[in-house]
């Protein structure tokens, strides 16, 4: 199910980053290539790869922003990108607007996006397991799992936490702004993600005058449990892809307002524990609806979190986080008329209404 991974670009946290008053040498010596009209070249990822609705607009990262009809921009380390896709157009291309080296950009782009792992293997194994899957498969091919660097994907999930969509994009926007600037696309500023260095040099008063409320604790305590680790946290974090699944959730939950499901999902999104679920309410009606009709009616608990992420694993494998990935985007509001204008009952519909619980694609809601 892998390719090849392209040599991985450098860590994207332990690049130099601004500090809060204006400039440090380091970063006036930065070497920023701006581009003029953009120019698109061809992505190796066609859209049964990805998708850019299926990916961006999902919940994984709050840093992205739509620029264009089906045009999705963001910042990868130094790199600041846009994708696209065009109406009818099987092909996704992408253009570099800056970057310290806009060859590099690509490399750091596909690094980003998972492109090692292939979705028509995956979404094939997963359908052979699961006849539900392979229906919605059929109609949201293109939903991939992002790479992200674990310190950004570990400060966006902070800000997350029993929060709604637009204020934690406010909040992380406010966290991008530390960083240094990279441009302005379609009157969205975009930024490098800030170092920790520069994070610990804001202080829990200045995150809660903007907005971040009893977040703020744990933001400032997570940089300095993050400073405090042998070595770094940049490596810290980074050495998480290499522990086994468990492992990271639990070293990761040592951290400051890090519970076990923004510890799934800041392991499945950024280091590598493909086989990580994170459990909500929306992914444990999804579970008692196909995995768990026993478990219909039951109140969520922490145990029972556990049991949903290991009923995933034993259904879809060691990839059961992307399995779970695209089961979620299934129940988001935009896609659900699109299902329902396919739906078509299977066998594990028809099994799951004859146990008495529900499971048609129109009976999908959050």
């Amino acid at each position: 199910m892998k390719r090849p991974r392209a040599p991985s670009p450098p860590s994207i946290s332990t690049a130099a980053k601004p500090p809060l008053s204006p400039p440090a040498t380091p970063i006036l010596k930065q070497k920023l290539h701006r581009t003029g009209k953009p120019n698109w070249f061809p992505l190796k990822l066609t859209q049964t790869e990805l998708t850019l609705p299926l990916t961006f607009p999902t919940g994984q990262t709050f840093r992205w922003k739509k620029t264009g009809e089906i045009q999705y921009s963001g910042s990868i380390g130094p790199h600041l990108v846009s994708l696209r896709q065009r109406p009818g157009d099987d092909t996704v291309s992408y253009c570099v607007h800056c970057s310290t080296n806009p060859k590099a950009a690509e490399v750091a782009l596909l690094d980003f996006l998972n492109s090692e792992i292939s979705l028509a293997e995956l979404w094939s194994d997963f359908s052979n397991k699961d006849p539900r899957f392979g229906e919605l498969a059929k109609h949201l091919r293109g939903a991939r799992v992002l790479r992200q660097d674990p310190l950004e994907c570990l400060i966006q999930f902070l800000c997350s936490s029993n929060n709604n969509i637009a204020r934690i994009t406010k909040m992380v926007d406010f966290v991008s702004s530390l960083g240094l600037h990279l441009g302005d696309i379609d009157g969205f500023e975009f930024h490098q993600f800030p170092s920790l260095d520069r994070l610990s040099r804001v202080s829990e008063q200045e995150f809660r005058k903007a907005g971040f409320g009893y977040r703020a604790k744990y933001i400032t305590g997570t940089v300095s449990a993050l400073q405090s680790k042998p070595g770094g946290g940049d490596e810290w974090l980074l050495s998480l892809r290499k522990m086994d699944l468990q492992d990271t959730i639990a070293a990761l939950c040592t951290l400051p307002g890090v519970g076990p499901k923004v510890a799934a999902c800041i392991a499945l999104f950024s280091v590598d524990q493909h086989s990580a679920v994170p459990v909500d309410t929306h992914v444990w009606k999804i579970a008692t609806r196909y995995l768990l009709p026993d478990l219909a009616g039951a109140k969520l608990t922490h145990k029972l979190c556990s049991r949903v992420a290991e009923a995933f694993v034993s259904k879809y494998g060691e990839y059961a986080g992307w399995a779970q990935t695209l089961l979620f985007i299934a129940e988001l509001p935009a896609q659900k008329a699109l299902l329902q204008s396919f739906s078509q009952p299977t066998e594990l519909d028809e099994s799951a209404e004859r146990k008495g619980n529900e499971a048609s694609f129109d009976a999908m809601r959050p």
